[in-house]
């Protein structure tokens, strides 16, 4: 949706929005339209929403559009589609480090000091295609996936324009990504939420923590009961993997390595809450962390 938002900004002329079909979403499984969808809706875009890409073809190829620009739209594309015109990928890595559905993600937990967002052409290959722009992203210590969403869209969507407008003017220039060092970016599953105290360093936990920040969250187990942590920073201190102590306003739990201070959490069903604010609600304190089930 972001990046539509920057193309119309930047007064790229948008004839068409290729979306996913509405899905069932939360408990009560209602009917929802993607946000891409939405946002075209409100903003009077034409708007398609097939099953399957290929269901679009008559349609683009009625526009015969210099250039198709794609994000996360989540299908492989097949041959007769990506044979129309170039298909103009903004991608928030450093190509080919991070193919795939969750590249920030995966580069926050690998502890990455560098990402970038990458303008490639789509490829029948996934994330495989020859590289137009490629902009480097320095990563702060307490970055998350937030803070590398916003700069990536920042740094990418003039860089989307730029391509664009090279397809229209037939001088679009792409070189082949290089193919040592692919990495891939599978989806994350509930077991990539799992804060494990016995298993996990204080910085695979930090990492984590910060990668699934502000869209899922970690998950920690304290004296049986399941918490989502928000935001955490290393505790100078020496604990046992899994032990608990309450410090002040601080929460501490013991890693392999070290320990953590938890400073935002959320009970399931519950709003979140800065760790001195929870605190003072309680009775009893935690006295053990652990993996949840």
């Amino acid at each position: 949706m972001e990046v539509l938002r920057g193309l119309l900004e930047a007064g790229v002329d948008v004839p068409l929005v290729l979306s996913q079909p509405d899905r069932p979403a939360g408990r009560k499984r209602v009917l929802t339209p993607p946000p891409v969808a939405t946002f075209a809706r409100e903003h009077n875009l034409p708007l398609l929403q097939p099953e399957r890409a290929s269901e679009a073809l008559s349609a683009l190829q009625a526009l015969e559009p210099a250039a198709v620009a794609i994000c996360a739209y989540g299908q492989l594309l097949p041959d007769e589609l990506l044979a129309l015109c170039p298909w103009l990928n903004l991608h928030p890595s450093l190509l080919p480090r991070w193919r795939g559905a969750a590249p920030i993600e995966r580069m926050l937990m690998a502890g990455d000091m560098q990402t970038g967002v990458a303008i490639m052409q789509t490829v029948a290959e996934l994330d495989a295609g020859p590289i137009i722009s490629l902009d480097p992203i320095a990563v702060a210590s307490d970055a998350d996936t937030e803070t590398i969403e916003r700069e990536a869209l920042r740094l990418g969507v003039p860089a989307l324009v730029r391509a664009i407008e090279a397809a229209a003017a037939g001088s679009l220039d792409a070189a082949a990504q290089a193919t040592e060092a692919v990495t891939y970016a599978a989806k994350l599953e509930r077991a990539d939420r799992l804060i494990d105290p016995a298993l996990h360093t204080v910085a695979d936990t930090l990492n984590r923590i910060r990668a699934l920040r502000p869209q899922i969250g970690a998950l920690l187990m304290l004296d049986g009961e399941t918490f989502t942590i928000w935001r955490a920073t290393a505790a100078t201190v020496e604990m046992a993997p899994g032990a608990c102590a309450v410090v002040g306003d601080e929460l501490r739990v013991g890693c392999v390595d070290g320990a953590i201070a938890i400073s935002e959490l959320q009970t399931a069903g519950k709003r979140a809450l800065a760790t001195a604010e929870w605190l003072r609600g309680r009775r009893d304190l935690p006295t053990s962390a652990s993996c949840p089930v």
